[in-house]
C-alpha cells in the first residue's frame, strides 16, 4: 500500500472522529479518567492511525479506546464489537496456514489483514483484559497471537467468552469458521 491509499478524504476523517466521540461518550467504562479532547487531539495528530481505525470500523470492529499507557505516552484501542467483526471471519490464522490448504480456500488470514490495516492481532491477555470491560465474543470466536512453538507445530490460538469465563482453545492454523474472525489494538 502506497501512502496516498492510507489517508482519509478530510470529510471520512470527521465522519470517523464523530463516530468514536460518539462511541467513547456512550462507553465511558471502558475508559473512567480519560478525555475525549486528548485523544482528538492526539488522532488528528497521527493521520496514519486515524487511517488504521477507519479500517477497524469499516470491518466492523467498532473501535474504542480502552486505555492509556503512561510509559509509553499512548491511547490504546481495541476492537469493541460485541462479536468478532463481522467483516474479518472466515480466516485461517496466517499466511502459511492459508498456502497449505489444498482445497477450500479462505479468502484471507489474520495476520496479513492486521499487518495490512496497520494493528496487531489481541494477545491472549489483552483478550482477557478485554472481557473484564464487559462481555464479547458469545457468540463467536476471535483469533490471537500465539506462542511460535505452538505455530511451528502447525497450531493457533483463537479465544471466546462462554459460561462467565474466557476460553482459550487451539486449532490449526489453517481452520477457518464462519463465526471466527480476529480483534485488533492499535496504540496511538
Amino acid at each position: 500500500m502506497t501512502k496516498r491509499n492510507m489517508e482519509l478524504s478530510l470529510e471520512q476523517r470527521e465522519e470517523l472522529l464523530r463516530t468514536l466521540k460518539a462511541r467513547f461518550e456512550k462507553n465511558m467504562n471502558r475508559h473512567k479518567d480519560l478525555e475525549w479532547a486528548k485523544v482528538q487531539a492526539r488522532l488528528e495528530a497521527n493521520t496514519e492511525k486515524l487511517w488504521s481505525l477507519n479500517e477497524m470500523e469499516v470491518t466492523g470492529g467498532e473501535p474504542d479506546v480502552v486505555g492509556y499507557d503512561n510509559k509509553t505516552d499512548e491511547y490504546i484501542f481495541y476492537d469493541c464489537s460485541a462479536e468478532s467483526p463481522k467483516g474479518r471471519r472466515s480466516i485461517c490464522y496466517d499466511r502459511e496456514a492459508l498456502e497449505s490448504r489444498k482445497k477450500h480456500k479462505p479468502e484471507n488470514n489474520a495476520i496479513d489483514m492486521a499487518t495490512a490495516m496497520g494493528i496487531e492481532l489481541l494477545t491472549e491477555e489483552q483478550y482477557r483484559e478485554l472481557q473484564k470491560l464487559e462481555n464479547f465474543d458469545l457468540k463467536t470466536s476471535s483469533w490471537v497471537q500465539t506462542p511460535v512453538n505452538i505455530r511451528k507445530l502447525g497450531g493457533a490460538l483463537f479465544c471466546d467468552y462462554r459460561y462467565d469465563t474466557v476460553f482459550v482453545y487451539h486449532n490449526g492454523a489453517d481452520s477457518y469458521y464462519a463465526a471466527r474472525g480476529f480483534r485488533g489494538s492499535l496504540r496511538v
